[in-house]
């Protein structure tokens, strides 16, 4: 299973993660720099959502022109907590990120039956939504596609619960502001999958 970190620049937590074999996570409002790692795309949706502020469209579009084309995957613009009107939104945008791979976030109220049509083997799934409907569909193992990614997992046993669900990604904050996490973050990434229950 692949960790992403969102992108930092400091560059003691940069070498360890490099040293961990960790990927970042670039945000469309963050600085535009993949610090020569390996790297995915995030819309910067959340950002903008704990600010209290609009999407940034043109913040995005300027993100997929400068890095889109070596990006992993690229998360299509969503709307936090906007259930289907954040599906209806995410669709609309994949014309315009044709070629790529493009993870529709999912998120409260949505189902797989809802999402299914739009799934193929360039567009995948982003688990999103809040803490504890996030959680919910690890436990069930709910979502099934050809790229399966859980958004802002920022705890051992988060990711033991992204290992169940079958996730082939993840990505957090907690390891790029506190390198003294990703030991633990890391011994978790790598454990094999144990049933749920099982330490």
């Amino acid at each position: 299973m692949i960790g992403y970190a969102s992108r930092t620049g400091t560059r003691r937590n940069l070498d360890a993660l490099r040293a961990a074999g960790w990927r970042l996570l670039v945000s469309a409002r963050g600085v535009l720099r993949s610090e020569g790692f390996g790297y995915a795309l995030d819309n910067g949706a959340w950002t903008a959502h704990q600010r209290g502020e609009a999407f940034d469209e043109d913040a995005f579009v300027e993100a997929v022109d400068r890095l889109g084309d070596g990006a992993d995957w690229i998360v299509a613009p969503d709307i936090v907590a906007g259930g289907l009107e954040s599906l209806a939104y995410s669709v609309s945008w994949l014309p315009r990120l044709r070629g790529r791979r493009v993870l529709i976030a999912v998120q409260d109220g949505m189902t797989p039956e809802d999402v299914a049509p739009y799934l193929s083997e360039r567009i995948g799934v982003a688990i999103g939504g809040s803490t504890e409907w996030k959680e919910a569909q690890l436990v069930g193992r709910v979502w099934r596609a050809s790229y399966l990614h859980a958004l802002r997992v920022n705890t051992a046993r988060r990711i033991r619960l992204c290992h169940w669900a079958g996730v082939d990604s993840f990505d957090g904050s907690s390891a790029s502001r506190f390198v003294s996490t990703l030991p633990l973050l890391d011994r978790a990434r790598r454990a094999p999958c144990l049933p749920l229950g099982v330490a």
